[in-house]
C-alpha cells in the first residue's frame, strides 16, 4: 500500500510541475518567435508576440507608450533598416508566475548591429488568452 501511495504522490507531482513548465515552454516559443522575426527583418511578425489592443503598455526610454499600433509604428520608425535591427538575442533570467493566466519575465536583451551594439534589461508581463501567452506590459531599458 505504502509503494502504491508514493507511486501516486510522485506521479501527481509530476502533473503538478507540468502545468508550469508546459506554460514556461510557450512563453519561451513566443520570445524565440519573436527573436527570429526579428533577425529576418519582419517587425510585423515580431509583434505577434504582443497583445493586439488599445491596453497593450511599453515603457520605454521615451517614456510610456499604450497601444498596439502605436507601439508598432514607434517599432518601424526607430528600427527602418536591417543596419539598425541587427541580430537580436534575449537572455531570460527569471520566470514569476503571478496567477494562473499572468507571467512575469525578467531578462536581458542584445542587439548586436552595424549601426552598434546595444543591450539592456527588460520586464514582460504575458497573460494567457485562449490558450495563447501574449505580451500585455513591456518594460525595456
Amino acid at each position: 500500500m505504502k509503494r502504491i501511495y508514493w507511486s501516486l504522490s510522485l506521479l501527481l507531482l509530476s502533473f503538478s510541475g507540468f502545468a508550469q513548465s508546459k506554460d514556461e515552454t510557450a512563453i519561451r516559443e513566443v520570445m524565440a518567435n519573436q527573436a527570429a522575426a526579428w533577425n529576418r527583418g519582419n517587425i510585423d511578425d515580431f509583434m505577434k508576440g504582443y497583445w493586439k489592443n488599445d491596453s497593450l503598455l511599453f515603457i520605454g526610454s521615451s517614456g510610456v507608450t499604450h497601444g498596439y499600433t502605436t507601439t508598432l509604428n514607434n517599432y518601424k520608425k526607430n528600427y527602418n533598416s536591417s543596419d539598425k535591427m541587427g541580430q537580436l538575442f534575449f537572455t531570460l533570467l527569471e520566470f514569476k508566475k503571478l496567477s494562473g493566466d499572468h507571467y512575469l519575465v525578467i531578462g536581458k536583451w542584445f542587439l548586436k548591429r552595424k549601426a552598434g551594439d546595444v543591450g539592456g534589461i527588460y520586464s514582460l508581463v504575458f497573460r494567457k488568452f485562449n490558450g495563447h501567452w501574449l505580451i500585455i506590459a513591456d518594460h525595456t531599458s
